[in-house]
């Protein structure tokens, strides 16, 4: 028996417990002590099933009918993003439909079945112009003219809804339409009460969604827009479509210019503009901020609440969903009951299930240290190479702020071109952020590839180079020979611990219809079809960062690496994590400051706007689970003496949260 086994051990199952203890109480929030009873299944569409989660009021009697409410996620997203305004709607009184739409989580239709034309507009809609080109030809890859046709809905004039070649926006609703009738036919839901919220891309489906359904006897009686776009009258047909009160969430720095009215921020002049006044039905004059103008009665009630946050933390906004709640109350007629607007439970669900999801991938080490107890797994622990082959400050920091400025020169740049036009096989390669990602990743790799081989030429000349064991790619034993023996057995061992972490992620979701997330999907169960694409990415996935652990961990050794210790630990890390996060921090920075500062989005000021959104609004998930990374890193290399399991490990979990429920084509 290993000596410290015991101690191991216990903190495994103390780290599991705790993850356990906070999904349990997750799920008590998510059901309001039981008074909300939830359930999930599939629904049918016309191109495939669609996943959903049903919240119902247990309280509501057999024969008893409440209001119904569909959500729809944005972009990258998928139905649990909802949660917040689910749970708090459910609590409510309403029926609550939360699904996936089309591409992402676990419905079957991919992305594509939304449809596109070969052409795009570069202004909102109905105020394009040919001459203008705001209105012009687009080609490349099928999901570049996908993405740039996310802001055309199916209900607009054929003008922009089809093209010479045949093609068509022929769902933007992704599956909304389905699933809005599917709640409509539910027996406890009273089809005079029906409403509609939607963020980002599903702002867009929202607007599908009622235009489908408008004038017929289930005509949604209030739309919530989260983070929206608006349009012109003179885009569809106006004299038979209409929208019952609206109200439009916006998001004081959102990082999509679509959402800001193709201008650099949000003030008062895009308040004021002909697009605004219109929606509002009022003059320029009058226009006002978190002001309701129209009547709930005729439906024209309309309201644009000016949220202080971004793009991505609008869906857990504490005063836009209390907004959106007396906003659904009051088109209801007054049928929600419950706690006032503002005592909202949700965000600590969220909370909870981050806990869960951190004590989860920290029970990694424990585990880790269980398994190498066992003869085979005990021979990927070998001493670090020896201090020879150390950076002196001078030659780290160096390193380091090369290191830092090619990461954060490339990031912007080289994810947009993957996300659109990389010319990668796309019945293959279907995951579009992931496709930015292995865009970034293969010039990262090149660049590594070649920086490495002149250092070690270089290294070998001066009589300095300390082998690929120096690396982090070779052993003790050889050091000139890739250990072919360490990387077999890391496969396996990483193996054993994503196992291990997929068990808890499968027992999240049987025992507690929750996932290993923060607002943002992280860690879900895959279908066949997505775990298929985990092992198409995985391989460059790995190979980045076995290359960039390399770099980091073993060739940018300092005196830190050797230091004992929980205080040598954490001076070896920060310097680690800097070198892994410094590139797209400096992006943050670079995006933010200036936004903050009433200048704009820094994407759309110093690249221009096409090198904005997604990938800017990604940063702040990105940056924490990098950090995140880059202590697993640092333990796995101080802890074997080689790249192999920390690097394979942070490879699976990048490429799991990537293809485990993010758009797919």
């Amino acid at each position: 028996m290993k000596k410290g086994w015991g101690k191991w051990a216990a903190a495994l199952a103390v780290l599991l417990c705790v993850a356990f203890a906070a999904l349990f109480f997750a799920n008590r929030i998510q059901t309001a002590e039981g008074e909300i009873r939830i359930t999930e299944g599939y629904l049918p569409s016309e191109v495939g099933d669609l996943f959903y989660k049903l919240y119902t009021p247990s309280g509501l009697k057999d024969g008893g009918k409440a209001p119904g409410i569909l959500l729809l996620h944005g972009y990258q997203n998928d139905h649990e993003t909802n949660a917040a305004y689910a749970i708090e709607l459910a609590k409510r009184g309403a029926v609550v439909l939360s699904i996936d739409e089309y591409g992402h989580g676990a419905s079957v239709p991919g992305l594509k079945e939304r449809g596109y034309v070969n052409h795009m507009v570069k202004v909102n809609y109905g105020l394009d112009s040919e001459a203008d080109k705001t209105f012009r030809p687009v080609g490349g890859s099928m999901r570049y003219r996908l993405l740039m046709n996310f802001s055309n809905l199916s209900f607009f004039n054929d003008h922009y809804t089809k093209d010479e070649a045949g093609n068509s926006v022929k769902d933007s609703s992704c599956g909304g339409v389905a699933a809005y009738r599917f709640l409509s036919e539910l027996p406890n839901v009273d089809k005079t009460k029906l409403g509609i919220s939607g963020h980002s891309m599903g702002t867009w489906a929202g607007w599908s969604v009622a235009a489908a359904y408008s004038g017929t006897d289930i005509e949604p009686k209030a739309t919530v827009l989260q983070c929206g776009e608006l349009f012109m009258d003179n885009a569809y047909d106006s004299e038979s479509i209409h929208f019952n009160n609206v109200l439009l969430l916006q998001a004081k720095w959102d990082e999509f210019s679509y959402f800001r009215d193709y201008k650099r921020n949000v003030d008062d002049a895009i308040l004021r503009s002909p697009l605004r006044t219109a929606f509002l039905g009022t003059t320029a004059e009058n226009a006002a901020w978190d002001k309701t103008f129209g009547d709930f009665a005729d439906g024209s009630a309309r309201r644009m609440e000016l949220l202080f946050t971004n793009h991505r933390l609008t869906t857990h906004n504490a005063r836009g969903l209390a907004v959106s709640l007396d906003w659904f109350d009051q088109a209801f007629d007054g049928a929600l009951t419950g706690p006032a607007p503002e005592a909202q439970t949700a965000m600590g669900k969220e909370w909870l299930v981050l806990l869960a999801m951190l004590c989860t991938i920290a029970a990694l080490i424990p585990l880790f240290e269980l398994l190498i107890g066992i003869p085979f797994f005990a021979k990927l622990v070998q001493p670090l190479p020896d201090e020879a082959g150390v950076k002196t400050k001078g030659k780290w920091w160096r390193g380091a702020l090369i290191t830092i400025l090619l990461a954060g020169a490339t990031y912007p740049f080289m994810t947009q071109l993957g996300h659109a036009l990389l010319p990668l096989p796309e019945g293959i390669f279907r995951m579009t952020v992931g496709n930015g990602f292995i865009g970034w990743y293969l010039l990262l790799i090149l660049i590594m590839v070649v920086t490495s081989l002149i250092g070690t030429r270089s290294a070998r000349k001066k009589g300095t180079f300390d082998g690929l064991y120096g690396m982090g790619f070779g052993s003790e034993a050889k050091p000139n020979r890739i250990a072919w023996g360490l990387l077999a057995r890391a496969c396996v061992l990483v193996l054993c611990m994503l196992l291990m972490m997929y068990l808890v992620v499968f027992l999240a979701g049987v025992l507690f219809k929750l996932d290993l997330r923060f607002i943002w999907p992280f860690f879900k169960t895959f279908t066949w079809t997505r775990l298929g694409q985990f092992c198409v990415y995985i391989p460059v996935f790995a190979l980045f960062f076995l290359l960039n652990n390399s770099k980091i961990m073993a060739s940018m050794r300092t005196k830190a690496t050797y230091q004992k210790g929980i205080k040598g630990f954490l001076s070896n890390w920060w310097r680690n994590a800097l070198l892994m996060v410094g590139g797209i921090l400096l992006i943050v920075l670079i995006e933010y400051i200036p936004f903050f500062l009433g200048i704009g989005p820094g994407a759309d000021v110093f690249f221009g706007s096409t090198f904005g959104g997604p990938f800017m609004s990604l940063l702040i998930l990105f940056v924490p689970q990098v950090v995140v990374f880059s202590v697993l890193c640092t333990y796995f290399y101080r802890r074997t003496g080689s790249v192999y399991t920390g690097a394979l490990l942070v490879a699976s979990l990048a490429a799991w949260i990537v293809t485990g429920g993010s758009s797919m084509l």
